[in-house]
């Protein structure tokens, strides 16, 4: 898989929080950003097919 560059524009007060989240976990701000947008991508994903299944067998 490649990797494609993603520019964001934000604040300095965001900035800050987003360099301590990251440095509690001893990452650079661009993979925690990254990292949580995975995240967030999974539960998406995941929420749909637990639904999608719901919808199928019937909610319990």
């Amino acid at each position: 898989m490649g990797s494609t560059v993603l520019s964001l524009r934000i604040d300095g007060e965001l900035l800050d929080r987003l360099k301590g989240h990251a440095a509690k976990r001893g990452m650079s701000v661009q993979d925690y950003v990254a990292r949580t947008l995975v995240r967030d991508d999974f539960d998406e994903r995941f929420k749909s097919a637990v639904e999608e299944t719901e919808r199928f067998y019937g909610a319990a």
